[in-house]
């Protein structure tokens, strides 16, 4: 299924997530948050995109493209912004 906006999986406890979190809520980028903390699948499917890790934020974009635990700079440069 092709997502149509930006995912982030992540925990309540990851300081990137937050970051990344704040990066798209101070440029306005709409995202929806998956916590894997509370979500099976999603964990599988964040093992499965990080080789068996569990890296977050782990941030799928409509493109398919997918970052993981981006920096400001290569959400800026993603995004355009």
């Amino acid at each position: 299924m092709a997502e149509t906006e930006i995912v982030m999986y992540g925990t309540t406890r990851c300081p990137d997530c937050f970051r990344a979190k704040r990066f798209f809520d101070d440029h306005g980028i709409g995202y929806k948050w998956i916590d894997i903390g509370a979500d099976p699948e999603a964990v599988i499917y964040v093992e499965k995109i990080n080789k068996g890790n569990r890296s977050v934020p782990t941030i799928v974009f409509p493109d398919g493209s997918i970052l993981v635990e981006p920096s400001n700079a290569e959400l800026a440069k993603k995004t355009g912004t």
